[in-house]
């Protein structure tokens, strides 16, 4: 396996790990996604919201991190580049669309960490196509 896929999966370990600490916290505190993530409107913040955005966060650390261990599994693969596409779509429709987020530090760092996996994941996919085609010349 080449070198960029294996900093790859430590990449969505680390951020599956992070998601998971993201889950607990917002089904430990709901204040927590007001003062971080949606401070344009803190108000519309509640406890159900907090733990729906806890669900779908334990979702998306769990697809990040089997990803991360069967990175070879095409399905997987992609379904864990569209978690990130839909993390950046939630965290830019809230800012510019809805306005419940200001670009604060807590909406620019998922920004970014969507942003720089769904890169890293598209070169990704670059070295898996060639890994596959060494394999198949390989078995000829």
């Amino acid at each position: 396996m080449s070198r960029f896929l294996n900093v790859l999966r430590s990449w969505l370990v680390m951020v599956s790990v992070i998601a998971a600490g993201n889950t607990l916290q917002s089904f430990r505190d709901h204040s927590f996604l007001s003062e971080k993530l949606y401070t344009a409107s803190p108000g519309l913040v509640n406890g159900l919201q907090a733990r729906t955005f806890g669900v779908w966060t334990l979702l998306s650390s769990v697809i990040r991190c089997l990803c991360a261990i069967d990175i070879r599994n095409r399905t997987l693969y992609y379904i864990t580049l569209f978690t990130f596409f839909l993390a950046l779509v939630h965290f830019l429709s809230e800012v510019f669309i809805y306005h419940t987020a200001a670009l604060t530090i807590g909406v620019m760092a998922p920004l970014m960490v969507a942003s720089f996996s769904i890169l890293g994941m598209l070169i990704g996919l670059q070295y898996l196509e060639v890994e596959a085609l060494s394999q198949n010349k390989k078995k000829n």
